[in-house]
């Protein structure tokens, strides 16, 4: 199944991070692509901006599988959901956004992304991957998600290429 999964960070080296985090993906999925990397402003508390991206893989276990390997890798990056604040500061953030023609709703994973279509750093690099991909509670593709005007006018802005990031996958 292929799937999209968002990356964000704002504390300490956030790209080394990324980079970590795409590595332990790839033991274990295949990472079929990666975006460019974006600023975006925070949401929630006070905090320096956000690094985002996001990754194409294409992974052979259930999404509640795959969400568990991110809450491991984002451990592993130094995050510790217990003692953090919502929306508040993080080494690194890794949110299964969405996967074509499929729509989950349990206690334990959603998708797409409750908020995916919504903001703006998550649809920048899931549409730079995936742009034709068809949101389905919305019925509109992550490119033109996009370009809502809501959503158009939160500040994000590409500020790497992919290959400028982790390795050059």
């Amino acid at each position: 199944m292929q799937l999209l999964i968002g990356l964000g960070g704002n504390r300490g080296d956030v790209a080394a991070a990324f980079a970590a985090a795409v590595a332990g993906l790839a033991h274990e999925v295949a990472v079929l692509a990666r975006s460019s990397l974006w600023r975006s402003a925070p949401l929630g508390p006070p905090q320096p901006d956000y690094l985002n991206a996001a990754v194409l893989v294409d992974a052979p276990c259930h999404p509640r599988a795959l969400l568990a390997l991110c809450r491991r890798l984002e451990e592993a990056g130094g995050r510790d959901r217990a003692r953090e604040s919502r929306w508040g500061p993080r080494p690194l953030d890794l949110d299964l956004l969405i996967a074509p023609g499929l729509a989950m709703l349990g206690a334990e994973v959603e998708l797409p992304h409750p908020r995916l279509a919504e903001r703006r750093f998550a649809l920048e690099p899931a549409a730079e991957l995936a742009p034709d991909w068809m949101h389905p509670r919305s019925g509109l593709t992550l490119r033109r998600l996009a370009l809502e005007p809501s959503v158009a006018a939160q500040r994000c802005e590409r500020v790497a290429t992919a290959a400028s990031w982790g390795d050059s996958r």
